[in-house]
């Protein structure tokens, strides 16, 4: 591409051109959450997967339609996965009511039009859907809130209410707070919450949205003020019991809703 083409625009509120190099690596399927995901799917044979991004929690064992926005996303796609159509949740290129179930894991907070995605959801899905989402109100249960502040705060503002989700889906819905497990291997933050020293690895963080908003020089700052901690031994001394804790139930969020019978 010249220097002269104009770039597309992002999708959602992440430019995952600049900032989604590394995804696949440190966001990885973890198999206790996949399991509830898969378990909410019933028995569903053609599935949904919308916000794919590189292929976490799709099932092997159906019959997967990926919509993915992002062509650093789409890339990232290992080959035994279906290539991802590039589509935005708003405008899904599909007929009504032309899947067994729908699943949108950690996604919802970067589309542009929430509502309308989600009654793009419901429109061509016949069965479940499921979704992934954090909830905002308890950003606060986690001990990062202390140092990073200003990412807590973006997070907030980009999380929708997990009633506002509700609602839009419609349908009859129930909502699944989640014990995530201390050795989780998909790379969101509360996935950290025994391992701090994680946040000091640019790698992490970058697979983390809600840092690519936050400054560069507020992130060092940050960054410095928790390795300082932990090589002073500040942080155990405050907050050392998390290391053992076999679960925190954060604010992750399963939500699914089933249509009107």
């Amino acid at each position: 591409m010249s220097e002269s083409t104009p770039q597309p625009a992002p999708a959602g509120d992440v430019d995952y051109a600049a900032h989604g190099q590394g995804y696949a690596r440190q966001r990885r399927t973890d198999p206790r959450l996949a399991a509830w995901v898969h378990a909410a799917l019933g028995d569903a044979r053609t599935v949904l997967n919308v916000g794919a991004g590189a292929g976490s929690y799709e099932p092997a064992d159906r019959h997967v339609i990926a919509i993915e926005p992002a062509a650093a996303m789409r890339a990232q796609r290992p080959p035994q996965l279906v290539p991802a159509i590039a589509a935005a949740a708003e405008a899904l290129p599909l007929d009504d009511q032309s899947v067994d179930a729908a699943m949108a894991l950690v996604t919802v907070h970067q589309w542009r039009d929430l509502d309308a995605g989600l009654r793009e959801l419901r429109r061509v899905t016949r069965g479940p859907i499921v979704v992934l989402s954090f909830d905002g109100d308890a950003l606060d249960r986690f001990w990062l809130a202390e140092y990073a502040a200003e990412m807590i705060a973006v997070e907030r503002r980009r999380y929708p209410p997990v009633a506002r989700i509700v609602e839009t889906l419609g349908g009859a819905c129930e909502v699944h707070p989640f014990q995530i497990p201390i050795d989780c291997v998909d790379g969101f933050s509360e996935a950290f919450y025994a391992r701090p020293e994680a946040f000091l690895d640019p790698a992490v963080r970058r697979s983390q949205s809600a840092w690519s908003f936050v400054p560069d020089e507020v992130q060092a700052r940050i960054v410095a003020r928790l390795g300082a901690d932990l090589a002073a031994g500040e942080w155990d001394r405050r907050f050392g019991e998390w290391r053992t804790r076999p679960t925190f139930e954060g604010s992750l969020r399963g939500i699914v809703s089933r249509p009107p019978r």
